[in-house]
């Protein structure tokens, strides 16, 4: 078997048997848009809170500023310009914009964007009448019109002839967020509206979550693609979920009502699982898929959890938070915030959003982030993307300059790293965890790479070893921008100085070179920053790092 098949082959042979047949209907199943009048709306049973607010996006009468891109519809060739990146077309179509903190002074140019939208998107056609977007649309839609903005007759028809072609293009191919927030419009609609094609989308859409919550929120409260950013999301998910039922509460029998708050009983231990996995900034680390500014950040789901009468912790204690069935850890001690990732890459039937990070951290001291993965700015099938997810780009040891899991294409994953022998060992001085994954397996020297972190009071240690025999292994440490190298000289240590003036040691006190080399961190899509990385080349088998830091500013 050659490279290539071997590589789809390990590739497709994780993929669940509805992801392929779901193919071949998704493709050839003819669909007709259904263009009768929207059902009668549903009288409001409860109270609607109002949801989490998006960043602004809209400015002028049409101009959008998505993934840090500005474009102005009225240049463009429709809402579908192939001239922009498809992800940036997905955002247009999204009308997230309903939602800014200002969409109460733009009421009547709401309107007239939704009026436009109907007008130039003919139904089923454009990537606009994908289901993603679609099922994001209709929640979007159905949302502002709960928030006080009623929908026109004619508004209200085009969301219904949205809905009826969403129900017939769930995407079962794909599984994960993208039916997710299918079946999320599905139950939207079916509660928004009334009558029996109304109950028919919500029991569509509540058969299909009562499958999938269930697999995809981890009993550790993770959400199972193992990418802050999506968990993030998947929380919003909840919250809007748990919202929406509790406004028609009354259209939902008892079982319906038993199943949705198992829902909401998922909100707490998902917001503590995002607190585990934030930095002292309160935003997202960055393991997998994951940048700032595509979810609503953790301070205002706490504020939106508070409104819907949930209670939000907002600080964790010290000490060590595993978070076991998403293979995360969390160190805090004293002035340390330590992020470990020591699981899988994410499920294996989908690993579209997986970056080869097996062993990798990040770190913050003095509440500023030092070491930090490299961040994600783009999708596509582009060079950047791939080098995005490969494991150069974040914190943890390349072997021969392969992925420890073979990220390829824009989305996919073939052979995986897979960890073993986890220890975890607190005590009074220090708390010491061990890992290994065999994602070198494949290569010529069947390597195995093995990490130990060693944190104590001003100290951080890391062992690294590969067994077996190898051309070249490096450990990156990816700097954070606004860390400042103040002595690099050394091919044995440098010292670093923090934004409030606090100095960092780092130091290699086993075989190991030091080097310093350009390199950038992606926080949001569509932005790269300069930054340095350290990179430290093993000259044997075992590699020790060293990271003590000073209270005392530098004078």
């Amino acid at each position: 078997m050659n490279g290539v098949a071997l590589r789809y082959w390990h590739t497709l042979r994780h993929l669940k048997p509805i992801q392929f047949y779901g193919r071949i209907w998704f493709k050839y199943r003819p669909v007709s848009a259904d263009l009768r009048p929207a059902p009668p709306l549903r009288p409001l049973s409860g109270i609607w809170v109002v949801p989490a607010p998006r960043a602004a996006s809209l400015s002028g009468e049409a101009v959008f500023c998505f993934l840090n891109e500005t474009h102005d519809l009225d240049t463009l060739q429709g809402w579908d310009d192939t001239a922009v990146s498809k992800l940036w077309r997905y955002n247009l179509h999204y009308f997230d914009m309903l939602h800014s903190g200002d969409a109460t002074r733009h009421g009547a140019q709401h309107h007239r964007l939704l009026l436009r939208w109907m007008r130039e998107n003919p139904p089923g056609q454009g990537s606009g009448w994908e289901p993603y977007p679609t099922s994001l649309r209709v929640i979007n839609w159905i949302k502002w019109a709960l928030n006080g903005t009623p929908l026109s007759p004619e508004e209200l028809d085009s969301l219904a002839i949205q809905v009826r072609w969403l129900s017939k293009r769930l995407e079962i191919h794909l599984l994960g967020n993208h039916l997710f927030a299918n079946a999320k419009a599905l139950i939207f609609a079916g509660l928004f509206f009334s009558g029996p094609e109304a109950a028919k989308w919500l029991a569509t859409g509540m058969q299909i979550l009562a499958r999938e919550i269930p697999e995809q929120i981890l009993p550790d409260g993770g959400q199972f693609e193992r990418s802050t950013m999506y968990h993030a999301l998947a929380l919003e998910d909840i919250l809007d979920l748990d919202n929406v039922t509790q406004a028609f509460g009354a259209a939902l029998d008892a079982r319906a009502r038993a199943l949705t708050d198992s829902w909401r009983a998922l909100a707490g231990p998902m917001h503590a699982w995002l607190l585990a996995m934030s930095h002292p900034d309160r935003l997202i680390s960055f393991f997998n898929d994951a940048a700032f500014d595509i979810a609503v950040p953790t301070p205002e789901l706490e504020k939106y959890a508070s409104r819907l009468g949930h209670a939000c912790v907002l600080t964790l204690p010290d000490g060590v938070h595993h978070l076991a069935d998403s293979g995360f850890l969390r160190i805090q001690q004293d002035q340390a915030v330590a992020l470990l990732d020591i699981g899988p890459i994410g499920p294996d039937y989908l690993p579209g959003h997986a970056h080869a990070d097996t062993l990798s951290f990040e770190l913050s001291l003095f509440g500023q982030r030092v070491f930090v993965n490299s961040g994600t700015s783009e999708y596509g099938l582009g060079t950047e993307r791939l080098r995005q997810r490969g494991t150069s780009a974040h914190n943890t040891v390349c072997v021969d300059q392969q992925d420890s899991s073979e990220v390829w294409s824009g989305f996919r994953v073939a052979r995986r790293a897979r960890t073993t022998a986890l220890q975890i060992n607190p005590s009074q001085d220090a708390i010491s965890v061990s890992c290994a994954h065999d994602g070198y397996h494949r290569l010529p020297g069947k390597n195995l790479h093995s990490r130990t972190w060693r944190i104590a009071p001003g100290s951080l240690e890391l062992c690294d070893t590969v067994s077996g025999a190898f051309g070249k292994a490096e450990a990156h440490f990816h700097l954070h921008p606004d860390v400042c190298i103040m002595d690099g000289g050394s091919q044995r240590q440098c010292l670093l100085k923090l934004p409030e003036g606090q100095l960092v040691d780092f130091g290699v006190t086993g075989g190991g070179t030091l080097n310093i080399v350009e390199s950038t961190w992606h926080p949001r899509f569509g932005q790269s920053q300069p930054t340095s990385c350290l990179v430290v080349r093993l000259t044997g088998a075992t590699l020790t790092s060293a990271i003590h830091w000073h209270p005392a500013r530098e004078k």
